[in-house]
């Protein structure tokens, strides 16, 4: 199947209630540009910073933060302009997630990881849905626990669901959560997401303070559900994570939106998701750095400032080097998804399973470099820097938590990219 172009076409009617709803939902600032939304991000890094300890301590930033967040329209990044958002790229998303996780790298994972799933929303669930979850103002905040979890038991027009699910990255200011469970009724049993509203969960007071050894701030709180009904238009199969459905007629959201952005293939974009936050880290780290090389002395003689010392000045531009290549790759990944998109509207092929494969390694590759870098400084910035409450500990103590997340085993995911290539069986789309 081929295709120039995604045409959309809708009864007369569905235009009415489409134009409606364009006019119910105008974006807050329609000549606003990437650039502008970049430079907002880069003008909060002081405020982020001051707020770093009273952040980690809380367990996520403050309202008063969050709503500089939402006025600044960091939510509505890639929100469909149908419902009161900006459409950009996922380029332009995570430059900002970036520029935010400089300023304090867990408020950027738990902004990230909130304000990242408007697409997926957009992807795969039917109009109607999405008219429900965007609401009368369009502002749209929720983290997605995709590992499955809790219970699901089939209910006339739904399912009621139970269960808790940790580490839902995001959850103390958003308006849902984003879950998923087995629907064991189904042979084999499928992985079903749901979305249920603000004030049919519980947040439950685990994150925060002391204890996670990094990205204490970064609202990972668990969500609990008690017996609540999940209407059936609220979830939606998601198979594979995106790479394993029929795309040739593309998704509800690509017959919507016009936007092959809304295709739904979650691999690369979920995984710069985890990466940017720790691209973040290292810029910041190389800020602290910077901040030593000019106030501190060399430990043995000459006794000069530390920025005349080579040994110094070789640590700290390796560091840089280290994090421009990894910002790169953040990039470069997210415009070759976007790339992967836009070929599938135009010729109906969409990203093959090897691609998406290699996305979340090449994205798993750029995080280790920003590691490395971070990791780098932390070792050379002397014991000072290694004291309770510095800014390197924090640093370096976020970037073991992202060596320690699943997602980020390279040596786990490099064998799914080569049975890919060699006509495998991955072992890992089975659900």
């Amino acid at each position: 199947m081929t295709r120039a172009t995604i045409s959309i076409q809708k009864p007369e009617e569905s235009q009415m209630k489409v134009q409606a709803i364009r006019t119910a939902l105008p974006a807050p600032e329609p000549a606003i540009t990437p650039q502008d939304l970049v430079d907002r991000a880069a003008a909060m890094r002081d405020v982020l910073r001051d707020t770093q300890d009273e952040t980690d301590a809380r367990g996520y930033f403050s309202e008063e933060i969050n709503q500089r967040f939402v006025e600044a329209g960091f939510y509505r990044i890639l929100q469909p302009k149908m419902f009161g958002g900006y459409e950009f790229d996922y380029e332009t998303f995570f430059r900002v997630m970036v520029e935010i996780s400089r300023g304090h790298p867990a408020a950027g994972w738990c902004l990230t990881l909130s304000a990242s799933h408007a697409p997926v929303i957009a992807s795969h669930w039917s109009e109607a849905a999405q008219i429900e979850i965007f609401g009368s103002s369009g502002h749209f905040a929720a983290p997605h626990r995709a590992v499955p979890g809790g219970t699901c038991l089939p209910a006339e027009g739904g399912y009621i669901i139970s269960g808790v699910w940790p580490y839902s990255s995001g959850i103390p200011h958003s308006t849902h959560f984003f879950g998923a469970t087995l629907l064991q009724t189904s042979f084999p049993p499928r992985v079903l997401h749901f979305l249920v509203p603000r004030g049919q969960y519980t947040v439950l007071s685990d994150w925060g303070g002391d204890r996670t050894l990094g990205m204490r701030g970064s609202g990972s709180n668990s969500v609990k559900l008690e017996n609540v009904f999940v209407p059936e238009h609220m979830t939606a199969f998601i198979d594979k994570m995106g790479v394993g459905q029929d795309l040739r007629d593309g998704t509800p959201g690509t017959r919507l939106h016009g936007n092959p952005m809304y295709l739904g293939m979650l691999m690369g974009p979920y995984h710069a998701a985890l990466t940017s936050p720790i691209v973040g880290a290292a810029l910041a780290a190389i800020d602290e750095y910077r901040d030593i090389l000019l106030s501190q002395n060399t430990f043995a003689p000459p006794i000069t400032k530390r920025l005349f010392e080579t040994d110094f000045q070789v640590s700290y531009g390796r560091a840089i080097a280290l994090t421009d290549a990894a910002e790169g790759v953040l990039i470069q990944a997210m415009r070759k998804h976007m790339d992967y998109c836009r070929r599938w509207a135009e010729t109906g092929v969409p990203a093959s399973p090897e691609e998406n494969f290699r996305l979340w390694g090449m994205l798993q590759s750029g995080a280790r470099l920003a590691c490395d870098a971070t990791e780098l400084l932390f070792q050379t910035a002397g014991s000072t820097a290694s004291r309770k409450g510095s800014k390197m500990v924090r640093y370096f103590s976020d970037a073991q938590m992202y060596r320690g997340h699943m997602s980020s085993q390279y040596q786990t995911f490099a064998k799914y990219i080569a049975r890919c290539n060699l006509g495998l069986p991955t072992g890992f789309l089975d659900l």
